[in-house]
């Protein structure tokens, strides 16, 4: 083998050692995502920090946000009103709102009396 081949294999060997530890990387943040845990207790949405916000099932860093950017606006006067937020329809809002609570109450309003807000 000459000293090309040598190199090209050499090569070759280390792009697949990256490939794999890209890889591996990728299943371990997968799993952390997919045991995410629900919060150990309910959730106040008019007072809680984006890292509280965030262990909400299916909230990420900007629906943290977007809670949050909402909640200086128009403070939330129900769980409900999660549903005016931009990203949070009703299929989220079913997921989240056994985790959420308003100013020390669940604060659910009747099904479908929330209104989409453009925010």
């Amino acid at each position: 083998m000459n000293h090309t081949m040598k190199r090209e294999v050499s090569g070759g060997m280390k792009s697949v050692a990256t490939i794999v530890g890209l890889l591996a990387t990728l299943m371990l943040a997968g799993q952390a995502l997919a045991a995410k845990q629900p919060p150990p207790a309910p959730v106040d949405i008019n007072k809680a920090g984006v890292e509280e916000l965030m262990s909400l099932p299916g909230v990420g860093p900007a629906k943290a946000q977007a809670i949050m950017a909402y909640r200086q606006v128009t403070p939330f006067a129900s769980t409900d009103d999660l549903a005016n937020v931009k990203g949070i329809g009703q299929k989220m809002l079913a997921k989240i709102a056994p985790f959420v609570k308003v100013n020390g109450g669940s604060g659910a309003k009747a099904p479908g009396t929330a209104e989409k807000a453009a925010h």
